[in-house]
């Protein structure tokens, strides 16, 4: 779980989703270690990895951030434990397959359960940003076409998160959408870049409004004397 202590240390926390064999885990080895493997290891429930990287800012500076990317399960017998790891998340990775039309269908129902599941504050305007992976396969492979990605962006980008507005709040933008390939290292480090850079501004978005929700005098200590009296002057 990420705490408010963690949110003042930039520790920010990515989840990434999307159906079994998306390239989820080759993504993330790709990204953090700048490694690929071709030999498939479904992920068991949940892992994660960190990376520090250097963020653009809410004001357009420079800060340091470490990346806390959580590493999903995609089978079906795994999506009850969502709710465990989704609380807390910054922003959240929607993968699908190229090659796999059914991957891409369920796309929308992946981001409505990380809705319905991580209990954020703005469900309207959480950032999400889209990868289409494996484009280094061959054109004739290939099942879901460049419209079809940006109709389901237009579709899912109503209500949702962009940058933020002069106000600190976060204004509604089409979510990015990346074509990428784990294998041949395409897109991958602009990718989470971009991830991080949304992640920071919903940490910074979540650390604002944290503080106002922590004024809360509901259970202040009343100090004064028994017996004496609201108008009444001790000196």
């Amino acid at each position: 779980m990420v705490t408010i202590s963690d949110r003042k240390k930039n520790i920010l926390k990515i989840i990434i989703l999307g159906d079994s064999g998306v390239g989820k885990t080759s993504l993330i080895q790709r990204y953090v270690n700048g490694k690929y493997t071709q030999q498939y290891k479904a992920t068991i429930g949940a892992d994660f990895s960190t990376k520090d990287v250097e963020v653009e800012d809410i004001n357009g500076g420079k800060a340091t951030a470490t990346l806390q990317i959580w590493d999903t399960a995609g089978q079906e017998r795994f999506q009850s434990l969502g709710v465990a790891f989704y609380r807390g998340a910054d922003c959240c990775i929607l993968v699908y397959d190229v090659a796999n039309e059914k991957s891409f269908a369920k796309l929308k129902a992946w981001r409505d359960d990380f809705l319905l599941n991580s209990n954020v504050s703005n469900p309207e305007s959480f950032p999400f940003v889209i990868l289409a992976n494996k484009m280094d396969i061959d054109d004739s492979k290939k099942q879901v076409s460049t419209k079809q990605a940006n109709d389901l962006i237009n579709e899912l980008s109503s209500g949702t998160s962009g940058d933020n507005g002069d106000n600190g709040s976060i204004t509604k933008k089409t979510i990015p959408l990346f074509f990428t390939s784990a294998k041949g290292d395409l897109n991958v480090e602009n990718a989470f870049k971009e991830v991080a850079r949304k992640a920071l501004q919903q940490n910074q978005y979540q650390l604002s409004t944290t503080m106002f929700d922590d004024d809360d005098f509901s259970n202040a200590i009343n100090i004064r004397l028994d017996g004496s009296s609201a108008d009444s002057c001790q000196c």
